[in-house]
């Protein structure tokens, strides 16, 4: 039986000249149709006007979500959880970062525990908790991913897992970037794959854990241009975690644009379709679009990010549309573009 997954766009889709209330914000991505609903945790001076905005567009809050610095007691992360029980969300995404705020760097039974304790307080208010892969998080050393899923495995709990591959593919081919997961060395002897089109990737690796209930879409290519309009707030130039779905008019783009660059970030969107419509097992529930107004991301880029987020909405929805079609016709492979 086909289990559809829901859509959603985050909310940080405007650029910082781009202001808009959350009635504002809620209604113009209403606007497309292009989503079933918004990923945002709002800030607490905002719950109650995003929760006005939520009933009067149809367009819940059922994802977002949050960073988190491990520290004694960790009240952020409870509270997050809190405000997310308050939004009617169910499932919050945490971005565990890499160092707690005490310098040192967060362990895999540190991530297991602070896991294990978040979603025993989620689930007391009726929201389930997902850790995400992402740079300057925890989970940016991959190895770690495998040995955090086993570890909660063996306390009797399962793991909720978020992919955002993005946050891989521009790292193919960037030694630096490599590095900084500590696997150059791996990948170079091919003990890692990294590239969703080669057989054994790590991607796949994940999703056969099945533990991957929710997965973010960014467009992005393999050790692509850094975003050179932005800065850090230390005045570092950003890396380059974005890459735009359609072609910008001409001055819209820091750099060259051409459409096969995408193929690597579409082809690992399809193996997380692909998995969810063979495997029963597959807990994908949500899906989001990711292309942001951050410095590594696409923070002054000069087209819509919301239109851009729109139409990779509508591409995955057309491809999800085309593997069940293929499917049902009795197809075993699924190929689609």
């Amino acid at each position: 039986m086909e289990r559809d997954f829901l859509i959603g766009c985050t909310y940080n889709v405007l650029q910082p000249h781009e202001g808009a209330t959350p009635l504002q914000l809620f209604e113009m991505i209403a606007a497309t149709r292009a989503f079933d609903y918004i990923n945002w945790l709002p800030t607490e001076k905002l719950i109650d006007e995003c929760i006005v905005a939520s009933e009067k567009t149809g367009l819940p809050m059922t994802t977002g979500n949050c960073q988190h610095d491990l520290t004694p007691g960790d009240d952020k992360l409870f509270t997050a959880i809190r405000n997310a029980a308050r939004v009617d969300m169910k499932m919050l995404n945490v971005m565990l970062h890499t160092f707690a705020t005490d310098g040192h760097e967060v362990t895999v039974d540190e991530v297991v525990d602070v896991y294990l304790r978040a979603c025993d307080a989620a689930e007391a208010l009726g929201v389930e908790v997902s850790f995400e892969l992402h740079v300057d998080c925890w989970s940016e050393k991959y190895r770690k991913v495998s040995q955090a899923i086993e570890a909660v495995r063996a306390r009797g709990r399962k793991f909720n897992f978020t992919v955002d591959y993005s946050h891989v593919i521009f790292k193919i081919q960037n030694g630096a970037e490599l590095e900084k997961s500590e696997v150059r060395e791996a990948v170079e002897r091919g003990e890692i794959v990294l590239d969703p089109y080669e057989k054994g990737c790590i991607l796949s690796q994940w999703l056969a854990e099945n533990v991957v209930s929710f997965a973010q879409f960014r467009p992005v290519s393999p050790s692509q241009p850094v975003n050179v309009w932005a800065k850090n707030p230390d005045g570092s130039t950003p890396r380059g975690i974005m890459y735009p779905f359609v072609r910008p008019e001409p001055g819209q783009w820091h750099s060259d644009w051409s459409a096969w660059r995408l193929a690597p970030c579409k082809k690992a969107f399809r193996l997380v379709m692909e998995h969810h419509l063979r495997d029963a097992a597959s807990p994908l529930r949500y899906v989001i679009t990711e292309m942001i107004a951050s410095p590594d991301y696409g923070l002054n880029a000069r087209f819509s990010l919301l239109e851009h987020n729109a139409a990779c909405a509508r591409w995955i929805r057309q491809t999800w549309d085309r593997m069940k079609a293929l499917k049902r016709a009795g197809f075993v492979e699924l190929e689609t573009e």
